[in-house]
């Protein structure tokens, strides 16, 4: 499926038009039947409130380096830190957390998921690694050894997570992102995910870089930059040439993967199950 990859491809008053038209269909989106239920309230009241639409802007990009990736990892989370990449995958029976030598790909097993759990996201914060579960509503938290320190129930499904240092970020699958308490997991903010003034659900895998959340939109190959004070999407940069560089690869299945190299920075992204793991520089 390549919809976001079409409909970021139109111009400004197509891709607003058909973004509208799938999300009456949808609905599932930043308040969902309680936000449209004022919405008519206020159109009954014959009040107008009109909002400045930001348009994304389109960003280039650069392939700076490729390594290899194993193609048994279903590459769920992704993030770089002090020199080490560390991976969470999915996949019922083959979940885990492993940290993986960038210039040769191997893999290091820190941690396997029980059979019947399905693994997300993950994430460093103060020297620990939060991974989420899908749809089993619990999230580990681990030391760098992998060793399990807690486990943290929470409610809906976990997709993508990640810090700015203080601050913890989760998504979910829809277009809302929440900030939730490190300890419990409650939300405490709700971030609604907009591109173009339309919501845009599917966030899936997070990054906090300089100030800014990157996301991967599932089932396309396009990355996007949310400001988290508005939701509002600044930009994005699309990949599809990426796919294009696997080789001998049929197990390659879905874009994902975002971590970023505060040093270089550079990105690296990948998908689930690829071949190759890739460097890239993003050009505003």
């Amino acid at each position: 499926m390549r919809l976001f990859t079409i409909i970021i491809g139109m111009n400004n008053s197509n891709r607003i038009s058909i973004l509208a038209a799938l999300l009456v269909v949808l609905l599932v989106a930043c308040g969902g039947k309680s936000a449209q239920r004022e919405n008519e309230a206020s159109a009954g009241s014959g009040t107008t409130q009109k909002q400045e639409v930001v348009m994304a802007k389109i960003y280039d990009y650069r392939v700076v380096a490729s390594y290899p990736h194993s193609t048994r990892s279903y590459t769920q989370g992704l993030q770089y830190v002090d020199g080490t990449m560390w991976e969470g995958t999915g996949q019922y029976g083959r979940s885990q957390l492993q940290s993986v030598d960038l210039a040769t790909g191997k893999v290091k097993c820190l941690a396997s998921l029980p059979d019947n759990e399905f693994g997300e996201g993950i994430t460093l914060y103060k020297g620990n690694i939060y991974q989420l579960t899908w749809e089993s509503h619990k999230a580990y938290l681990y030391d760098t050894n992998g060793n399990i320190l807690k486990t943290i129930a929470y409610k809906g499904e976990g997709w993508g997570i990640t810090t700015d240092g203080e601050r913890l970020f989760l998504s979910d699958g829809s277009s809302t992102i929440r900030r939730i308490d490190p300890e419990t997991f409650e939300t405490l903010e709700s971030i609604c995910v907009t591109l173009d003034g339309q919501p845009l659900d599917l966030i899936n895998e997070l990054e906090w870089v300089d100030g800014s959340i990157w996301a991967n939109i599932y089932l396309t190959d396009a990355i996007v930059e949310i400001d988290p004070a508005t939701g509002v999407v600044k930009g994005y940069v699309d990949l599809p040439r990426l796919r294009d560089m696997l080789e001998k690869n049929p197990e390659a299945e879905a874009f994902n993967g975002v971590a970023y190299n505060a040093e270089s920075g550079h990105f690296y992204v990948t998908g689930k199950d690829w071949n190759r793991l890739f460097e890239i520089e993003i050009i505003k």
